[in-house]
């Protein structure tokens, strides 16, 4: 059963900080391993690859069938229902949409003086996308990840997931992802595959970000390629914080509760409340609603190891906590949410109102779903078109513009010691 508490007791700060404490990397001599297979792969390139792709997977692949072809594509789609193709494809442009409002353009500033300063932005030319193959097919994943890059106009979108026992990929995974906008799908996974984007092999090109969700050897993996290439995140495990007031409904908010918890043992779920009947009532509702659903047992533990209900004297107060907790996904269920929303400083996602449960962004809203997890939310955003571009800075002067700032430059560049650069700027002053 889900604990109901106080915060203003040592138990309450002991919840919070056992939240903040929890990580999927305790990888004991896992790091061991992975480093092991990145460091093949790096000198052996397909050789390598292949081979663990056999021994983990149980999968043969070679050079001619490691990428889905333009027939497995058309299986693909013939196996997905059109009413699912309907739906990944609704979900597909409101994602398409929302990212397009991110996108950044070139900018130059001249001044009267003969200065010119700008930021010239300009896509990576290859990503990589990590897309899980185990147990289940998330294309919703595929969209999210795949589309910021794509409405970024990334040139070349690869992505690597692990094949079935029947070397085929998952349908509704290739459907996800030729719908997103990928280039080429190829069949491996594991941190043998992350190490194939970062150092590049005979078959798998080399990209400049790897993107995407995986389990401990998938992170541990793009956590040590970090530098060849750059990477999302790490990401923890999943979280959602409720905050709610007596106008909540406690169906509702348990059922987003368990919306997160399902997720993996390690998952948090926590309401943050004001009304103590409302509180109770929550408690029961998880505890009926968890009987009925399919992974209860998964639910059951993340709810004994995570999950809580925490009192809070004042709305001032929850929002306090919440932003120590810093959320993955938060929902504010408050009769007057935009109200508390100036409180919030820390939250992946927000979720405003009773009728704005967290699934809506997992499929269909639009915003990103890769969220920061694990408290990192005081820090880093959702993924967004800005993970896929670069800038550069553009500086032009007029040679009135720089003696205008000479004296100031040979300054500096004296006082910190290096003559080199100030003589660069003394030699045009003398011309």
């Amino acid at each position: 059963m889900i604990p109901v508490i106080r915060f203003d007791t040592g138990e309450g700060r002991k919840i919070v900080n056992q939240i903040l404490s929890r990580s999927q990397l305790e990888h004991g001599n896992v790091q061991e391993t992975v480093d092991s297979i990145l460091l093949d792969v790096k000198k052996n390139g397909d050789k390598a690859v292949f081979g663990y792709t056999e021994k983990f997977d149980k999968i043969k692949v070679t050079a001619e069938s490691i990428r889905v072809t333009p027939e497995e594509v058309d299986y693909a789609y013939s196996h997905v229902s059109p009413e699912l193709l309907d739906v990944i494809r609704k979900s597909a442009l409101r994602i398409k949409a929302f990212h397009e409002k991110q996108k950044r353009n070139s900018w130059f500033e001249p001044a009267q003086n003969g200065e010119i300063m700008g930021q010239m932005i300009r896509p990576l030319e290859k990503v990589g996308v990590y897309v899980p193959g185990g147990k289940a097919a998330y294309p919703s994943s595929v969209l999210m990840n795949v589309m910021p890059a794509h409405v970024a106009g990334v040139k070349r979108i690869y992505m690597t997931t692990p094949a079935q026992k029947d070397g085929r990929v998952y349908p509704t995974t290739i459907v996800a992802a030729k719908e997103a906008g990928v280039d080429e799908i190829f069949k491996i996974g594991g941190a043998q595959a992350i190490a194939a984007l970062a150092y590049g092999t005979e078959s798998v090109p080399k990209v400049d970000k790897i993107c995407g969700p995986g389990n401990i050897f998938v992170a541990l993996a793009k956590k040590s390629v970090y530098g060849y290439v750059n990477i999302d995140s790490v990401a923890g495990p999943s979280e959602i914080l409720v905050l709610a007031d007596e106008s909540a409904n406690p169906v509702y908010v348990a059922a987003d509760l368990l919306s997160q918890a399902e997720h993996d043992e390690l998952a948090s779920a926590i309401l943050i409340t004001t009304d103590e009947k409302l509180a109770l009532e929550v408690q029961r509702e998880v505890q009926r609603q968890t009987a009925a659903l399919e992974r209860k047992d998964i639910i059951n533990k993340s709810i004994e190891n995570y999950g809580a209900v925490i009192i809070a004297d004042t709305i001032e107060k929850a929002c306090e906590i919440s932003n120590g907790i810093a959320p993955e996904h938060m929902e504010i269920c408050t009769k007057s949410p935009f109200e508390v929303l100036p409180l919030i400083q820390n939250a992946g996602a927000v979720f405003m109102g009773h009728f704005s449960p967290e699934p809506l962004g997992d499929y269909m809203a639009g915003p990103n779903h890769v969220l920061p997890t694990g408290g990192t939310a005081r820090f880093f955003s959702p993924l967004s078109v800005d993970d896929f571009i670069k800038k550069s800075s553009i500086i032009s002067f007029s040679k009135d513009a720089l003696l205008n700032l000479s004296d100031d430059i040979i300054a500096f560049a004296n006082a910190e010691g290096l003559t080199a650069h100030a003589n660069a700027v003394r030699v045009r002053k003398n011309v």
